[in-house]
């Protein structure tokens, strides 16, 4: 009896030991591009370049060689970029970039890299690549501090950031722009869905939701009521479903446009009926932006399409199947 409540007391001192292990690893990413070395020596051979927000699984060791502080980690890197594959490497950098789990204000560090880099990307000649380096840091900056309150903000950057990329290459592919409808290719939800798993009810959340509504778009309308219709309901729905979210005069304004359209494929079709429901519906959709404050560009955008709607001035080209620009 005695040694079996020993052989249970070195099983929970061998995983209470393992446990405060895992909980002090010294884990985090870089906040600047580096190349990695052999050995802590600029003279010795290089292993890869490290690029920011990169996974920095491990920090091993740590040392000063010359007055310069050397960190050995073990770091996810690029191997090939064009199969987008990745593999874990372990070397030496300046440890000067490296902001880790035990940095002082780690969070905000990264956070104001990840805001450098996307700041970056949208500048005309900015860094290569400084769009995926802004996502990668967004990311390691909910997973390693998941309790930070940038933490929310952060994983939606992330999404966001890779949301908008695929939505880019995706106006690319064939499939995109296709007569039928349903072959277009979505965007991959899982970032997105993770905000609003992680953090429901917030405005992240709901910046998250609204976004998930471009999979479930048309895409190509090629002429067919049922498209603007499926579309309008669905932004209404999203406009009902998150009152305090900041897209709601956006998600109203694109339910009005779209009713807007059907006013004048209705008409093509001569379902005159049809087609004055879908006007009163739009005009009612735009009223409710134009009565709205603080929703930016939306309110003008929807006072000039209530004009258009009393003006009688078509909005869609159902002869030639697209919106009149």
């Amino acid at each position: 009896m005695l040694k079996l409540k020993q052989s249970t007391l070195m099983l929970w001192i061998v995983l209470t030991a393992a446990t405060l292990a895992a909980q002090q690893k010294e884990q985090g990413t870089v906040i600047s591009e580096v190349e990695m070395y052999v050995s802590p020596d600029t003279a010795s051979q290089k292993l890869a370049r490290v690029t920011r927000g990169r996974n920095v699984i491990l920090v091993m060791d740590r040392t000063n060689v010359s007055g310069r502080s050397w960190a050995h980690v073990l770091v996810v890197v690029d191997v090939d970029l064009e199969r987008q594959s990745e593999r874990q490497i372990s070397g030496w950098i300046p440890a000067n970039i490296l902001i880790t789990t035990a940095t002082p204000n780690a969070d905000q560090i990264i956070y104001g890299e990840a805001v450098d880099s996307e700041n970056l990307a949208q500048q005309l000649g900015g860094r290569k690549g400084a769009d995926a380096d802004a996502m990668r840091l967004y990311y390691r900056l909910y997973e390693y501090f998941p309790n930070s309150p940038l933490a929310g903000e952060a994983l939606w950057h992330a999404g966001d950031i890779r949301w908008q990329r695929e939505k880019f290459d995706a106006r690319l592919r064939p499939s995109f722009r296709e007569v039928d409808p349903n072959m277009r290719e979505g965007m991959d939800e899982t970032t997105l869905k993770l905000v609003e798993k992680k953090y429901p009810h917030t405005k992240w959340s709901d910046l998250a939701a609204y976004n998930l509504i471009d999979n479930k778009l048309c895409g190509s309308w090629r002429g067919e009521i049922k498209c603007p219709d499926k579309e309008s309901d669905l932004y209404e729905k999203y406009a009902r479903e998150h009152p305090q979210s900041p897209k709601v005069g956006e998600a109203l304004y694109n339910a009005a446009w779209r009713q807007a359209a059907l006013v004048d494929m209705y008409k093509a079709a001569h379902e005159n009926d049809k087609s004055e429901k879908a006007r009163k519906k739009s005009m009612e959709l735009a009223q409710e932006v134009a009565a709205r404050t603080g929703d930016g560009d939306w309110r003008p955008q929807a006072l000039e399409l209530i004009y258009t709607l009393q003006q009688g001035i078509p909005m869609y080209d159902a002869e030639n199947k697209k919106p009149i620009s």
